[in-house]
């Protein structure tokens, strides 16, 4: 099995809670990602997707002058870049993520691992697969 670091993207932005939901935007639509870590004082504090913007920021009523804070989502969950692919796609399956951070065993963030970045790179298809199975499946209430 692969490691992570061999599917991974490297080139990683990362955002501070008090840009604004519009800048965040506009970053995503120019590095065409869906989503961007949260970081302060050097520490990975959350992370805000295009989703986050769309239903947290604009549908909440907020305006393009929001911060990044007061829609991101709290908490990250990362792996780090020698664990293996499956691994990976485990947590994602888990925790119904589409993007994961990735850290180094410094905790330094050096990628992201999106779930297309396993799909399309990864020969085996099952870690894909479960990813997006557990991915889709209802949040229970």
């Amino acid at each position: 099995m692969r490691k992570v670091n061999a599917v991974m993207t490297r080139d990683v932005e990362v955002i501070s809670p008090d840009a604004t939901i519009a800048q965040a935007a506009q970053r995503m639509r120019d590095g065409d990602f869906g989503m961007m870590p949260v970081g302060e004082n050097d520490r990975m504090i959350g992370a805000i997707s295009d989703r986050d913007i769309a239903i947290r920021g604009i549908a909440e009523g907020h305006d393009g002058n929001a911060k990044v804070r007061d829609v991101m989502s709290d908490g990250i969950r990362w792996a780090y870049e020698d664990d293996a692919v499956d691994h990976a796609a485990q947590l994602m399956a888990e925790h119904q993520i589409r993007r994961l951070p990735i850290v180094n065993r410094d905790r330094r963030l050096v990628g992201i691992l999106a779930l297309a970045d396993v799909a399309v790179k990864e020969p085996k298809v099952k870690p894909a697969t479960e990813a997006l199975c557990g991915i889709s499946q209802p949040v229970p209430a």
